[in-house]
């Protein structure tokens, strides 16, 4: 199936609109149960301290508290590590390490905002005053910050990780021939393009911040946890395996989520003690983050340095990659905190060009920051950064025009299936994305604009970024579609929608497999108890994978129908054939509606409720955005006067939601370009960029004067649907196109090696060093 569902509206209102708009939402923090008890963190003040002692006693005689939990309490109730990462092996076999990560820190505090206590009373406000009297007596100990001192290792985190190493990766092909291949076409290439680039660490800040309340079922030794998540299941799987009780045990429900971007995928500490806490009481508790405390508690992102060598013919033909990535992964391991940097970053090259042998080294370090966990991209900005820069470097090498290096080394479209040294593409057309964008951008009459600015003393310059990722993480997916009664239909989904529309696709694309009316169907997420498995909605897979399995699901669900409409229409089932909302015997007149059909069966003892199951494999979502700024050399300040984002993003479920997720891919790496950066003091660890007062958030002011827009599609041939993914394009594609244009625009190379973020001070020193250079 490669249909599209036909295109909505742009004056139609998504399916969750109306409840939204009307304030009808359901978030964490609503109000949700009876008799519930409110719970509040005391948190370490410093980045790495011994615990010498808690004093509770005073807290817990203040009003309104009905407990205090420490450590102790945890371990009273049997909970062991909250880490939960899939093992990997490292270099000669060496196993990943994953030090024991505590809900409640009980000998030593490895970040700060770990927790220590939690306190839980009548109200929110009472826990908080409680909380200020718990006496937390710490031995400072000397903090690691940044990569740097982790290399070094003269302060040792944890016993079982020398020098601070977690693990050293050998990369996606570890042979020691390969390597030595690499190195053999480097050393007697023509040229090498070297360069070395920062991702800076950067905080997520979804619009609603964690939260999550805990039940406990006496009469069934059951829990329930209602939090804020990016898949039940996957959820459930990890806060099960850490309270030691099996699946049927955990209940794991998630309602409206006002941002997830892959923050809200992992087990978080506070979670545990919540459930500790409702079954030492007998009641829910309840537990919402503050701004500021999910500035040191919710997982962060990037902090790696990539050293890249791209090796070159004469001609400028890529011959060989080289990529050394060093990953600072913060205080702890969370979930899928070194897969990101390792198999997420790899599986990026060599993005859209043919490059014949590829080796990639990974090493990833403990600090005592906050531990680094998926944020969107979660990998592939880092891997398409590095690569760009680097072909960056080699036109520089070469005098050759960026472009023309660039359409030199890409992959054809009549190669596909290609395959690279580390995956096979099935699908793309890469040469004719990149030609799109550069006639939206207007490319060939840039030189005339650059001209037209200096002359109003403006600088102005212009950057490609090809872009390649790969999308679809986890492959199994489950769906369901049952009848409740009436002409209606419901559609259960195991991926939860963090604001990706999920009710408005899904809705549309089951009726329209169906020939129904897209009214019929409602649509369900978010709770275990509907018995739907399968990955988190992370890696761009919910449309490929779940839109996979809800038209496999309703395939066999027609299966069942058929056989019930020919037992009622009195046919063989050859003869039946299923068409606009029900069941016809082939040449008669003679039909019933798919509803009615549903009815009857359950009067036959039948049932056409389904649930079912696909794997999708990776599909390789692809772009060309070009950036084109303008600065004033006087203040710094800089202009995105256009952007391009040209996207190969597969089918289209539904061209609306595409854009909005394309323009807020590239906000999100339009942010890191120009403002984004998690600053640790590097004495004390404290995080120095600890609110909106000093975190550089992404405004309406960097967005570009003019965003293009426009699909270049080429189906993919691995699912049913020819979906490829499109929600962390622009993220993995805007801060090599923006930081590219600003080197493009600044003089004499003085911008070629900025670090981001590209604030209006590092960009005016260019300037002036560029400008003085030339006279």
């Amino acid at each position: 199936m490669t249909a599209t569902v036909p295109a909505r509206s742009k004056n139609e209102p998504r399916v969750e609109d109306d409840a939204l708009v009307r304030g009808s939402g359901r978030f964490a923090d609503d109000p949700r149960l009876p008799n519930q008890a409110y719970a509040v963190f005391v948190r370490s003040p410093h980045a790495h301290a011994r615990i010498k002692s808690v004093d509770t006693s005073t807290a817990q005689k203040s009003k309104g508290v009905v407990a205090v939990l420490t450590a102790a309490d945890i371990a009273a109730a049997g909970i062991g590590s909250i880490a939960r990462h899939p093992p990997m092996n490292g270099r000669g076999g060496a196993k990943m390490i994953m030090p024991f990560r505590p809900a409640l820190a009980s000998d030593k505090v490895m970040h700060g905002g770990d927790p220590v206590a939690m306190v839980v009373a009548e109200t929110t406000a009472q826990a908080l005053d409680a909380a200020d009297l718990v006496e937390v007596e710490y031995e400072q100990l000397p903090a690691v910050v940044d990569l740097d001192a982790a290399m070094k290792g003269d302060v040792q985190l944890f016993d079982e990780a020398p020098r601070n190493l977690c693990l050293d990766w050998p990369g996606p092909v570890p042979s020691e021939d390969n390597e030595r291949a690499v190195d053999a076409l480097i050393a007697k290439a023509a040229h090498v393009a070297k360069v070395s680039v920062v991702n800076q660490r950067m905080v997520v800040a979804s619009m609603e911040t964690r939260g999550a309340t805990g039940v406990y079922d006496k009469a069934a030794d059951s829990y329930t946890l209602h939090a804020c998540s990016q898949g039940a299941a996957p959820l459930r799987g990890m806060v099960a395996s850490v309270m030691g009780v099996t699946n049927d045990k955990m209940r794991v429900i998630t309602e409206d989520v006002g941002g997830g971007f892959g923050m809200k995928t992992p087990v978080y500490p506070e979670y545990i003690p919540l459930l500790v806490a409702a079954k030492n009481l007998g009641r829910p508790v309840h537990w919402q983050s503050t701004r500021s405390e999910a500035f040191v508690t919710d997982t962060q992102a990037r902090d790696t340095v990539t050293h890249v060598e791209l090796a070159c013919d004469d001609k400028g033909k890529f011959i060989a990659l080289r990529v050394n990535h060093l990953c600072n992964q913060g205080a702890y391991v969370s979930p899928s905190g070194v897969h990101i940097n390792t198999n997420n970053f790899a599986k990026c090259f060599p993005a859209m060009y043919k490059i014949p042998k590829i080796a990639i080294s990974v090493a990833c370090y403990f600090s005592n920051t906050i531990p680094i966990g998926p944020y969107r991209g979660a990998g592939r900005p880092e891997a398409n950064y590095a690569l760009e820069r680097a072909v960056e470097e080699a036109a520089r090498l070469l005098k050759m025009d960026p472009v023309k290096l660039r359409k030199k080394n890409l992959i054809p479209a009549s190669a596909m299936p290609f395959k690279t040294p580390i995956n096979t593409y099935d699908s793309g057309d890469f040469p004719g994305i990149v030609d799109k964008a550069l006639t939206l951008a207007d490319y060939a009459n840039f030189a005339k604009r650059k001209r037209e600015a200096a002359k109003r003393k403006k600088l102005r310059g212009i950057g490609v970024s090809c872009m390649l990722e790969h999308a679809g993480a986890s492959p199994l997916e489950t769906a369901s579609v049952s009848f409740p009664g009436g002409d209606k239909l419901i559609v259960g989904c195991n991926v939860q929608s963090t604001g990706q529309s999920h009710a408005t696709v899904f809705s549309r694309l089951l009726a329209h497999k169906l020939g129904i009316d897209a009214k019929a169907v409602e649509h369900r997420h978010g709770d275990t108890d509907l018995g739907l498995t399968g990955g988190a909605s992370v890696g761009s897979r919910s449309a490929m994978c779940a839109g996979s399995a809800i038209v496999h699901t309703a395939d066999v669900m027609l299966d069942k129908g058929r056989k019930v409409a020919s037992t009622l229409l009195e046919a063989s089932e050859s003869d039946i054939q299923y068409r606009a909302g029900g069941f016809e015997v082939v040449g008669t007149d003679r039909k019933i509606s798919l509803f009615e059909t549903a009815r009857r069966a359950k009067d036959m003892g039948q049932s056409l409720d389904t649930m079912d199951k696909v794997e999708i494999p990776l599909t390789f979502p692809n772009g060309c955005h070009i950036a084109e700024v303008e600065i004033d050399p006087d203040t710094g300040l800089l202009e995105i006067v256009t952007y391009t984002a040209v996207d190969d993003c597969g089918n289209m479920l539904d061209k609306t939601v595409v854009e909005g997720q394309v323009q807020g891919s590239i906000a999100n790496g339009l942010g890191q370009a120009l403002t984004e950066n998690a600053v640790y003091d590097s004495q004390s660890g404290q995080l120095v960029t600890g609110s909106f007062m000093d975190y550089g958030m992404p405004h309406a002011h960097i967005m570009p004067t003019e965003l293009r827009e426009a699909a270049h599609i080429t189906p993919a041939t691995t699912n049913p649907l020819g979906v490829k993914g499109t929600g962390e394009a622009g993220t993995t594609a805007a801060i090599a196109a923006v930081m590219n244009a600003i080197a493009n625009a600044i003089p004499n190379g003085a911008a070629d090696y900025m670090e981001m973020p590209a604030t209006p001070a590092k960009i005016w020193e260019a300037c002036q060093k560029g400008l003085a250079a030339g006279k």
